[in-house]
Protein backbone atom coordinates (compact mmCIF):
# COMPACT_ATOMS: atom_id res chain seq x y z
CA UNK A 1 0.00 0.00 0.00
CA UNK A 2 1.41 3.37 -1.07
CA UNK A 3 -0.35 6.54 0.10
CA UNK A 4 0.61 10.08 -0.83
CA UNK A 5 -0.17 12.04 2.34
CA UNK A 6 0.14 15.45 0.69
CA UNK A 7 -1.40 16.29 -2.70
CA UNK A 8 -3.49 19.08 -4.22
CA UNK A 9 -6.15 19.54 -6.88
CA UNK A 10 -7.62 22.81 -8.16
CA UNK A 11 -9.91 23.84 -11.03
CA UNK A 12 -8.09 27.14 -11.44
CA UNK A 13 -5.59 29.29 -9.58
CA UNK A 14 -7.46 32.01 -7.68
CA UNK A 15 -5.74 32.34 -4.36
CA UNK A 16 -4.13 35.02 -2.22
CA UNK A 17 -0.82 35.54 -0.45
CA UNK A 18 0.74 38.33 1.55
CA UNK A 19 2.41 39.47 -1.69
CA UNK A 20 -0.84 39.67 -3.64
CA UNK A 21 -3.45 37.52 -5.36
CA UNK A 22 -2.53 34.44 -7.40
CA UNK A 23 -3.75 33.40 -10.83
CA UNK A 24 -2.83 30.90 -13.53
CA UNK A 25 -1.74 32.51 -16.82
CA UNK A 26 -1.53 29.05 -18.39
CA UNK A 27 0.91 26.32 -19.33
CA UNK A 28 1.87 25.66 -15.75
CA UNK A 29 2.66 29.26 -14.85
CA UNK A 30 1.39 30.90 -11.68
CA UNK A 31 1.40 34.64 -11.14
CA UNK A 32 1.72 36.19 -7.68
CA UNK A 33 0.98 39.86 -8.01
CA UNK A 34 3.18 41.01 -10.91
CA UNK A 35 5.61 38.07 -10.69
CA UNK A 36 5.29 34.81 -12.61
CA UNK A 37 6.84 31.43 -11.87
CA UNK A 38 6.81 28.08 -13.66
CA UNK A 39 5.26 25.87 -10.98
CA UNK A 40 3.98 22.98 -13.14
CA UNK A 41 5.27 21.44 -16.38
CA UNK A 42 4.01 23.45 -19.41
CA UNK A 43 1.77 20.68 -20.76
CA UNK A 44 -1.73 22.12 -20.45
CA UNK A 45 -3.21 25.30 -21.85
CA UNK A 46 -4.79 26.07 -18.47
CA UNK A 47 -2.91 25.96 -15.17
CA UNK A 48 -5.11 23.38 -13.46
CA UNK A 49 -4.71 20.05 -11.70
CA UNK A 50 -7.93 18.06 -11.76
CA UNK A 51 -8.78 14.94 -9.74
CA UNK A 52 -8.60 12.96 -12.99
CA UNK A 53 -5.06 14.25 -13.59
CA UNK A 54 -4.12 13.20 -10.06
CA UNK A 55 -5.72 9.75 -10.36
CA UNK A 56 -4.00 9.20 -13.73
CA UNK A 57 -0.66 10.06 -12.13
CA UNK A 58 -1.41 7.75 -9.20
CA UNK A 59 -2.19 4.88 -11.56
CA UNK A 60 0.97 5.60 -13.55
CA UNK A 61 3.17 5.61 -10.43
CA UNK A 62 1.46 2.80 -8.52
CA UNK A 63 0.11 5.00 -5.73
CA UNK A 64 -3.01 3.54 -4.13
CA UNK A 65 -4.50 6.50 -2.26
CA UNK A 66 -3.87 10.20 -1.59
CA UNK A 67 -4.76 12.94 0.88
CA UNK A 68 -6.04 16.16 -0.71
CA UNK A 69 -4.90 19.29 1.11
CA UNK A 70 -5.77 22.94 0.49
CA UNK A 71 -4.25 26.33 1.13
CA UNK A 72 -4.47 30.02 0.18
CA UNK A 73 -1.91 29.77 -2.65
CA UNK A 74 -4.09 27.82 -5.10
CA UNK A 75 -7.24 29.19 -3.50
CA UNK A 76 -10.17 27.73 -1.59
CA UNK A 77 -11.88 24.90 -3.47
CA UNK A 78 -13.93 23.09 -0.82
CA UNK A 79 -16.79 22.20 -3.18
CA UNK A 80 -14.36 20.97 -5.83
CA UNK A 81 -12.56 18.71 -3.34
CA UNK A 82 -15.83 17.35 -1.94
CA UNK A 83 -16.95 16.48 -5.46
CA UNK A 84 -13.68 14.62 -6.04
CA UNK A 85 -14.12 12.71 -2.78
CA UNK A 86 -17.58 11.61 -3.87
CA UNK A 87 -16.26 10.40 -7.24
CA UNK A 88 -13.20 8.59 -5.88
CA UNK A 89 -14.07 7.53 -2.32
CA UNK A 90 -11.77 4.50 -2.48
CA UNK A 91 -8.77 6.59 -3.55
CA UNK A 92 -9.00 9.97 -1.82
CA UNK A 93 -9.39 11.58 1.60
CA UNK A 94 -9.74 15.35 1.77
CA UNK A 95 -9.02 18.37 3.95
CA UNK A 96 -11.21 21.41 4.28
CA UNK A 97 -9.87 24.89 3.61
CA UNK A 98 -10.59 27.02 6.64
CA UNK A 99 -9.24 30.35 7.88
CA UNK A 100 -9.81 30.61 11.66
CA UNK A 101 -8.68 34.24 11.71
CA UNK A 102 -11.65 35.41 9.63
CA UNK A 103 -14.38 37.20 11.57
CA UNK A 104 -17.11 34.68 10.73
CA UNK A 105 -14.91 31.74 11.64
CA UNK A 106 -17.00 29.64 14.05
CA UNK A 107 -20.23 29.59 12.07
CA UNK A 108 -18.25 29.05 8.86
CA UNK A 109 -16.56 26.05 10.44
CA UNK A 110 -19.89 24.58 11.50
CA UNK A 111 -21.33 25.06 8.00
CA UNK A 112 -18.23 23.52 6.44
CA UNK A 113 -17.85 20.32 8.43
CA UNK A 114 -21.31 19.52 9.82
CA UNK A 115 -22.59 17.61 6.81
CA UNK A 116 -19.46 17.04 4.72
CA UNK A 117 -17.06 14.18 4.12
CA UNK A 118 -13.98 16.16 5.14
CA UNK A 119 -11.81 14.23 7.59
CA UNK A 120 -9.11 16.86 7.88
CA UNK A 121 -8.69 20.61 8.38
CA UNK A 122 -5.47 22.02 6.98
CA UNK A 123 -4.00 25.34 8.10
CA UNK A 124 -1.24 26.51 5.79
CA UNK A 125 0.40 28.98 8.11
CA UNK A 126 3.54 29.80 6.12
CA UNK A 127 4.32 33.46 5.43
CA UNK A 128 5.03 33.37 1.66
CA UNK A 129 1.97 31.36 0.62
CA UNK A 130 -0.13 30.90 3.73
CA UNK A 131 -2.29 32.42 6.42
CA UNK A 132 0.48 34.17 8.34
CA UNK A 133 1.13 36.18 5.19
CA UNK A 134 -2.53 37.16 5.00
CA UNK A 135 -2.80 37.78 8.75
CA UNK A 136 0.56 39.15 10.00
CA UNK A 137 -0.46 38.82 13.67
CA UNK A 138 -1.85 35.30 13.40
CA UNK A 139 -0.77 32.88 16.08
CA UNK A 140 -1.93 29.36 16.82
CA UNK A 141 -1.96 30.07 20.58
CA UNK A 142 -4.40 33.00 20.34
CA UNK A 143 -7.33 32.61 22.71
CA UNK A 144 -9.76 33.66 19.96
CA UNK A 145 -9.20 30.41 18.06
CA UNK A 146 -8.78 28.03 21.02
CA UNK A 147 -12.29 26.68 20.35
CA UNK A 148 -11.07 25.17 17.07
CA UNK A 149 -8.82 22.59 18.72
CA UNK A 150 -11.71 21.43 20.94
CA UNK A 151 -13.99 21.09 17.92
CA UNK A 152 -11.44 19.13 15.88
CA UNK A 153 -10.74 16.79 18.77
CA UNK A 154 -14.41 16.18 19.56
CA UNK A 155 -15.28 15.53 15.91
CA UNK A 156 -12.32 13.19 15.36
CA UNK A 157 -10.87 15.37 12.58
CA UNK A 158 -7.17 15.54 11.76
CA UNK A 159 -5.31 18.87 11.95
CA UNK A 160 -2.65 19.26 9.26
CA UNK A 161 -0.26 22.21 9.60
CA UNK A 162 2.23 23.83 7.26
CA UNK A 163 4.38 25.83 9.68
CA UNK A 164 6.55 27.44 7.03
CA UNK A 165 10.27 28.09 7.01
CA UNK A 166 12.56 27.50 9.98
CA UNK A 167 12.70 30.59 12.18
CA UNK A 168 9.83 32.39 10.44
CA UNK A 169 6.81 33.88 12.24
CA UNK A 170 4.76 30.84 11.31
CA UNK A 171 7.25 28.35 12.78
CA UNK A 172 5.26 28.13 16.01
CA UNK A 173 6.59 24.93 17.56
CA UNK A 174 5.74 25.90 21.14
CA UNK A 175 2.13 26.68 20.26
CA UNK A 176 1.73 23.32 18.49
CA UNK A 177 3.19 21.50 21.49
CA UNK A 178 0.65 23.20 23.77
CA UNK A 179 -2.22 22.27 21.43
CA UNK A 180 -1.07 18.66 21.16
CA UNK A 181 -0.53 18.23 24.89
CA UNK A 182 -3.83 19.92 25.74
CA UNK A 183 -5.79 17.82 23.22
CA UNK A 184 -4.33 14.30 23.39
CA UNK A 185 -7.00 12.82 21.11
CA UNK A 186 -6.38 15.38 18.35
CA UNK A 187 -4.20 13.92 15.59
CA UNK A 188 -1.78 16.53 14.21
CA UNK A 189 0.32 16.20 11.06
CA UNK A 190 3.06 18.75 10.33
CA UNK A 191 3.90 19.09 6.65
CA UNK A 192 7.25 19.10 4.85
CA UNK A 193 9.19 17.43 7.69
CA UNK A 194 9.57 20.88 9.23
CA UNK A 195 11.26 22.22 6.05
CA UNK A 196 14.92 21.22 6.59
CA UNK A 197 17.36 22.88 4.18
CA UNK A 198 21.12 23.52 3.88
CA UNK A 199 20.84 27.20 4.81
CA UNK A 200 19.18 26.39 8.13
CA UNK A 201 21.55 23.49 8.76
CA UNK A 202 24.50 25.87 8.44
CA UNK A 203 23.20 28.01 11.32
CA UNK A 204 23.27 26.25 14.69
CA UNK A 205 20.43 28.30 16.17
CA UNK A 206 18.05 27.66 13.26
CA UNK A 207 19.01 23.99 13.11
CA UNK A 208 18.17 23.68 16.80
CA UNK A 209 14.72 25.07 15.94
CA UNK A 210 14.25 22.31 13.33
CA UNK A 211 15.26 19.60 15.78
CA UNK A 212 12.96 21.08 18.40
CA UNK A 213 10.07 20.90 15.93
CA UNK A 214 10.87 17.33 14.86
CA UNK A 215 10.85 16.35 18.53
CA UNK A 216 7.12 17.12 18.57
CA UNK A 217 6.86 13.70 16.92
CA UNK A 218 7.78 12.17 20.27
CA UNK A 219 4.27 13.11 21.40
CA UNK A 220 1.78 10.29 20.75
CA UNK A 221 -0.54 12.45 18.61
CA UNK A 222 1.93 14.26 16.30
CA UNK A 223 3.26 13.06 12.92
CA UNK A 224 5.19 14.59 10.01
CA UNK A 225 4.83 14.23 6.26
CA UNK A 226 7.81 14.41 3.89
CA UNK A 227 6.25 16.51 1.13
CA UNK A 228 8.40 18.73 -1.10
CA UNK A 229 11.85 17.86 0.32
CA UNK A 230 13.54 18.01 -3.13
CA UNK A 231 12.27 21.58 -3.58
CA UNK A 232 14.43 22.70 -0.64
CA UNK A 233 17.58 21.40 -2.36
CA UNK A 234 18.02 23.49 -5.55
CA UNK A 235 21.68 22.48 -5.91
CA UNK A 236 20.93 18.74 -5.97
CA UNK A 237 19.39 16.33 -8.43
CA UNK A 238 18.11 12.77 -8.28
CA UNK A 239 18.57 10.89 -5.95
CA UNK A 240 18.72 13.91 -3.59
CA UNK A 241 21.11 12.49 -0.97
CA UNK A 242 20.57 15.40 1.42
CA UNK A 243 16.82 14.76 1.49
CA UNK A 244 17.59 11.15 2.42
CA UNK A 245 19.91 12.35 5.19
CA UNK A 246 17.27 14.72 6.57
CA UNK A 247 14.74 11.89 6.59
CA UNK A 248 17.09 9.66 8.53
CA UNK A 249 17.97 12.42 11.00
CA UNK A 250 14.25 12.69 11.74
CA UNK A 251 13.94 8.91 11.98
CA UNK A 252 16.67 8.87 14.63
CA UNK A 253 14.66 11.32 16.75
CA UNK A 254 11.07 10.08 16.34
CA UNK A 255 11.15 6.69 14.58
CA UNK A 256 9.40 5.33 11.46
CA UNK A 257 5.93 5.19 12.99
CA UNK A 258 5.70 9.01 13.02
CA UNK A 259 6.56 9.84 9.39
CA UNK A 260 4.22 9.79 6.37
CA UNK A 261 5.46 9.89 2.79
CA UNK A 262 4.05 12.78 0.75
CA UNK A 263 4.92 14.70 -2.40
CA UNK A 264 3.10 18.07 -2.60
CA UNK A 265 1.88 17.13 -6.08
CA UNK A 266 1.52 18.85 -8.50
CA UNK A 267 4.13 21.39 -7.40
CA UNK A 268 6.92 18.78 -7.34
CA UNK A 269 6.28 17.85 -10.99
CA UNK A 270 8.66 20.58 -12.11
CA UNK A 271 11.41 18.64 -10.29
CA UNK A 272 10.45 14.99 -10.88
CA UNK A 273 7.59 13.05 -12.42
CA UNK A 274 5.38 10.97 -10.15
CA UNK A 275 7.02 7.56 -10.78
CA UNK A 276 10.38 9.18 -10.00
CA UNK A 277 9.00 10.55 -6.73
CA UNK A 278 7.83 7.07 -5.77
CA UNK A 279 11.21 5.61 -6.74
CA UNK A 280 12.91 8.28 -4.64
CA UNK A 281 10.81 7.38 -1.61
CA UNK A 282 11.74 3.71 -1.99
CA UNK A 283 15.44 4.55 -2.36
CA UNK A 284 15.42 6.78 0.72
CA UNK A 285 13.83 4.02 2.83
CA UNK A 286 15.87 1.18 1.33
CA UNK A 287 17.99 0.69 4.46
CA UNK A 288 14.93 0.26 6.70
CA UNK A 289 13.23 -3.01 7.51
CA UNK A 290 10.26 -4.01 5.32
CA UNK A 291 7.92 -3.21 8.21
CA UNK A 292 9.43 0.25 8.77
CA UNK A 293 9.35 1.02 5.05
CA UNK A 294 5.68 -0.02 4.86
CA UNK A 295 4.85 2.31 7.74
CA UNK A 296 6.30 5.36 6.00
CA UNK A 297 5.00 4.60 2.51
CA UNK A 298 1.41 3.98 3.53
CA UNK A 299 0.50 2.36 6.82
CA UNK A 300 1.00 5.48 8.94
CA UNK A 301 -1.18 7.55 6.62
CA UNK A 302 -3.80 4.80 6.62
CA UNK A 303 -3.99 4.96 10.39
CA UNK A 304 -3.69 8.73 10.90
CA UNK A 305 -6.07 9.86 8.15
CA UNK A 306 -8.59 7.06 8.65
CA UNK A 307 -8.74 5.56 5.15
CA UNK A 308 -11.35 2.84 4.78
Amino acid sequence: MIIDAHAHIFPEVRGATGRGSTRGPGYGRIAVGDEETQLLPPYNEKTVFTPEMLIANMDWAGVDKAVLLQGPFYGECNSYVLEALSRYPDRLVGAAYFDPWETSNRQEFENLVAASSFRVVKLECSEPTGLCGLHPNARLDMSDIAWLWDELEQRGLVLTLDLGGIGSRSYQTGAVRAIAEGHPDLRIVIAHLGQPNPSAEAEAERWDLWQEQIDLGQLPNVWFDTAALPAYLPDEDFPYPTAERYLHLALERIGPSKILWGTDLPGLLRHLNYPQLVKLAKLHTESLSPNEKAMILGENAMRVYGFD
